[in-house]
């Protein structure tokens, strides 16, 4: 049995930072209702990466919509309201991902509803908040990435600020709001009460940072400085970063440079010995460590730094990645469906409970295909 196995979830939420928690809370076990408009439904569901899609639907929508059922029903008509309504009065969770002052407006706010559902567990995620000069601001991923300062984080010191290649603000934001769903659900099976849970994509991209914001707040305030050579980390020294070999690529975390300089047989780092200088003189290191590190393969030098322990590693591609042995035996990937013939690969919850992952084969719905079954189930009209 599932932990969450039981409980009835209502996701009034598209895109991804909602439906991500309540992918998760569907992982555990919970079952999850999405609610959907008609005819267009989530827009995720024409929300193309690389202009992929199966049966209608884009993978993006597939991939963070499995294991859930649609419910389609108009939240601007007395009926479609109603209908929801029946639902919630049964259900454990609530989530949305409205803009402030939407979710008054249709009645569907936490005060309304608790009135009447004091046990009610209600999340939702804003951009910025619902208070403010932003709240009212589009909540979208790479606005939120640029406006929190992470972008001047990636690349080096040369290039324009970079953001992030995964929509970050959004998963943080929605792990966020699976991880406040489950303490309220713990507090609810201790008190009986029910409560609101509140992230934005903001704050969740702020605590992404808390450990360089925290060196920034205490150190006079000093700006991160990216390297001028494989930037990995603004505040760490060389030789951390990722350099280029003979026939790929070398990934440098943190360590000794005294030690390096032998493993690679480069006597030059040994001016750099002192407790400072791998970040005051970062930049020069770097230089002498991509010129060096090009003379020979990524395989040799591996075979010289891992059996003396120094943290290193190699730059996989996907494919290369995912024929790995080490790859393999973390059975991270499953195959779901909307029937047989219409199916696809993703990866599972990297949750394991009991010592079991947790995998389930029901894809993503056809938009309203358990309205009716549902309406029966719940006695709505």
């Amino acid at each position: 049995m599932k932990p969450l196995e039981g409980l009835l979830v209502i996701d009034l939420s598209q895109f991804l930072s909602g439906p991500s928690a309540s992918l998760r809370l569907a992982d555990l076990g919970a079952r999850v209702v999405k609610i959907e408009r008609p005819d267009t439904g989530d827009l995720c569901r024409h929300l193309y990466i690389s202009n992929l899609e199966l049966d209608g639907d884009s993978t993006l929508f597939h991939s963070i919509n499995r294991n859930k059922e649609s419910f389609v029903a108009d939240l601007k008509e007395a009926a479609g309201l109603a209908s929801v309504l029946g639902l919630i009065e049964k259900s454990d969770v609530v989530l949305h991902n409205f803009r402030p002052g939407v979710i008054e407006k249709l009645g569907l706010d936490y005060e309304s509803l608790s009135i009447h559902h004091p046990k009610l567990i209600y999340g939702e995620i804003s951009g910025y908040g619902r208070t403010g000069p932003w709240s009212k601001k589009p909540g979208q991923d790479l606005l939120v990435q640029s406006l929190s300062g992470l972008a001047w984080l990636n690349g080096d010191a040369d290039q324009p600020p970079v953001p992030f290649g995964l929509a970050i603000a959004d998963l943080y934001a929605g792990a966020h709001l699976c991880q406040g769903i489950l303490a309220c659900l713990v507090r609810r099976g201790i008190t009986g009460k029910g409560g609101k849970v509140e992230v934005s994509l903001l704050e969740s991209t702020l605590d992404f940072q808390f450990e360089v914001l925290t060196t920034f707040l205490n150190d006079g305030g000093k700006l991160p400085q990216r390297s001028h050579h494989n930037n990995a980390h603004a505040y760490l020294g060389a030789p951390y970063g990722i350099y280029a070999t003979e026939d790929g690529y070398l990934a440098l975390a943190m360590g000794s440079l005294t030690t390096l300089s032998t493993l690679l047989e480069l006597p030059a780092l040994l001016s750099y010995s002192g407790p400072k200088d791998a970040f005051d003189q970062r930049d020069e290191i770097k230089a002498l460590l991509t010129e060096h590190l090009r003379q020979h393969t990524t395989e040799y030098w591996l075979a010289r730094l891992e059996p003396n322990d120094y943290w290193c590693a190699d730059v996989f591609t996907w494919p290369t990645l995912m024929d790995h042995p080490a790859f393999q035996a973390l059975d991270m990937l499953q195959t779901v469906g909307r029937s047989e013939a219409v199916t696809m690969t993703t990866t599972r919850c990297p949750i394991r409970i009991d010592g079991g992952v947790l995998k389930s084969s029901r894809g993503a719905p056809r938009l309203g295909a358990d309205t009716d079954a549902l309406r029966k189930e719940f006695g709505l009209s």
